[in-house]
């Protein structure tokens, strides 16, 4: 039975310092098989360069996913498809660079990951979730023993309703892009993990990763300003699953954070 450990959102320099820390204790006491991060805030808040990547990889994360901050960062469209390890969101138009979904390896166990974005209140385009996952999953089942499925949307009923659609298809399917850890963790009847937001592993004495008193201020005046990533009470949070590589379903879920 592998055990996955996925991680909610990098958030800047924070973040990525306390995963370098902690993550190889957390390999060897959870006896985690994979890991997968989303580290599209990781390179000062916003999206991802080569270099972090491969400190990501160096620090024991073995495939990373992106979101709707992909592109941030100048560049790093000629950067990712000399990226084996990361993917992008599989539903960015056909035209994109990068990978849209990696197929991780432990022993014989075959794991794909694939990341789809949410339609609504997202300020990138993209195409259905659904439909994406549905033309996917038949690409990888030959390929794979179990695939994961994150779903990085704003809406909390999108995600919940794609987990149902994908329930006793998938391992998983986790929530990320909106920071906050939810309690409806769980493992649904036919056997997919499901949890509406993993969290963020960065600094949560702030306002999503950001000091709080800038993004006050916005709230209060709509003046435009720098929102700098906040720097206290930094954690990891993410998923642990259990995975049945017969069936491909989930046979454990658990809720990770590791405080400061």
């Amino acid at each position: 039975m592998p055990n996955i450990l996925f991680i909610g959102d990098i958030v800047g320099k924070p973040g990525r310092m306390f995963l370098k820390e902690r993550l190889q204790a957390l390999r060897d006491s959870m006896n985690l098989d994979l890991v997968i991060a989303n580290a599209e805030n990781a390179a000062g808040g916003s999206g991802l360069t080569s270099k972090i990547a491969f400190e990501l990889r160096q620090a024991g994360v073995d495939g990373i996913t992106l979101g709707d901050h992909v592109w941030d960062q100048r560049g790093f469209d000629s950067e990712i498809a000399g990226l084996t390890h990361v993917c992008r969101p599989a539903n960015l138009p056909p035209n994109c660079p990068g990978r849209s979904y990696l197929v991780l390896t432990h022993k014989d166990f075959r794991l794909g990951v694939v990341t789809v974005l949410g339609s609504q209140f997202m300020k990138i385009r993209s195409g259905c979730a659904f439909r994406t996952i549905d033309r996917i999953l038949k690409e990888l089942e030959p390929k794979t023993d179990a695939v994961m499925v994150e779903m990085h949307a704003e809406t909390t009923s999108e995600k919940t309703a794609i987990g149902w659609y994908l329930d006793g298809r998938v391992a998983g399917v986790l929530g990320t892009h909106t920071h906050i850890p939810t309690a409806d963790g769980r493992v649904l009847p036919r056997g997919a993990a499901y949890v509406t937001d993993v969290g963020m592993t960065g600094p949560y004495a702030s306002c999503l990763g950001r000091e709080v008193q800038p993004v006050v201020a916005h709230f209060l005046d709509g003046m435009p300003r720098r929102f700098a990533v906040a720097q206290n009470d930094v954690r990891l949070c993410g998923a642990l699953l259990e995975i049945d590589g017969t069936s491909g379903t989930c046979r454990r879920y658990e809720r990770v954070e590791v405080i400061e």
